[in-house]
């Protein structure tokens, strides 16, 4: 009984005596991995052991927990409900009972971040290899997204997002690189056109959207004209399509110049001041694991400072 005279009878808790709780952790595993497959191979178990374990979880909650779609799984509404209050609790176990802090030399976790293909671009071959070396057992999942919504962190299992300063998040966010708009053109265009000659003379390649994209608004605020001469779906096809089949372009400085790498492209100043367009990172606020946190965060920002 508690010093304020109530106990746990009644409340649930007594009851948890005759409930497996080692299930919860092959619960987690399967409603984020959404495969029988990868969560058996996460927490140790042979598949056929994981397929028992759900058949278990699903008599323990009443509930299919994950329904077959097309060639993967898909979780139920009431399983979708149970993601966040299941990882917090079970977070907050591991502090419980003083599990060691993170180590990346042994941990076999799946590292989940979440952004742009443009921002994948940028970052994606660095941190591919600095996840291999300093956490050899981890996998590294990259989701692509456009804008991040809660379902992004509770569904999704995505440990960190890298969002762009224009977008808004009600968590906190940390910079992790700056950058800015810059003009794309063929390498084909006269050199000694000036930017604001390739944007107001040469076809521009634009994302196909219901509104142009920024900063475009800037250059019909100014009267400055120009015409569009294609449409695409992807932003990373852009700068992409500038290089090889000619036009101009207004897209971040980082993709650009990681496109040089791929294909040549003549990269000139925006001719008008605009606000910046940095990368923030985003945490998932319902992560308790400090250590792993506080090791991702150092990971990403030594990414960045090799951009």
């Amino acid at each position: 009984m508690s010093e304020g005279g109530e106990g746990t009878t009644g409340s649930g808790l007594d009851r948890l005596a005759s409930v497996d709780l080692n299930l919860l952790v092959p619960l987690l595993a399967l409603l984020e991995e959404r495969s029988v497959t990868r969560a058996a191979e996460r927490v140790g178990l042979s598949q056929p052991a994981m397929s028992h374990a759900l058949a278990r979880m699903r008599r323990l909650l009443g509930d299919d927990l994950v329904v077959r779609q097309g060639a993967g799984l898909t979780p139920t509404p009431r399983a979708l409900e149970l993601i966040a209050p299941l990882r917090s609790t079970l977070q907050q176990a591991a502090r419980v009972v003083d599990f060691p802090g993170f180590d990346p030399a042994t941990d076999r976790r799946t590292i989940t971040i979440a952004m742009t293909t443009s921002t994948a671009f940028v970052v994606g071959p660095r941190l591919t290899r600095l996840v291999a070396e300093r956490a050899p057992h981890a996998t590294l999942r990259l989701r692509t997204i456009t804008v991040p919504t809660e379902a992004t962190f509770t569904d999704m299992g995505v440990d960190v997002v890298l969002l762009s300063e224009g977008h808004f998040s009600p968590y906190p966010r940390e910079r992790l690189y700056d950058d800015r708009c810059v003009v794309a053109a063929s390498p084909d265009t006269p050199p000694e056109m000036s930017a604001l000659d390739l944007l107001t003379t040469q076809p521009h390649v634009v994302v196909d959207t219901d509104r142009r994209v920024f900063p475009y608004s800037v250059l019909e605020e100014k009267g400055i004209p120009y015409r569009v001469g294609g449409l695409v779906s992807d932003f990373l096809l852009v700068p992409f399509l500038v290089a090889r089949a000619g036009g101009v372009a207004l897209i971040r400085h980082r993709v650009a110049a990681a496109m040089q790498a791929l294909a040549d492209l003549r990269i000139e100043e925006f001719p008008f001041p605009l606000p910046g367009l940095g990368i923030d990172m985003v945490r998932n606020p319902r992560s308790a694991d400090q250590y792993f946190v506080g090791w991702l965060r150092a990971l990403l920002s030594d990414v960045a400072v090799h951009l």
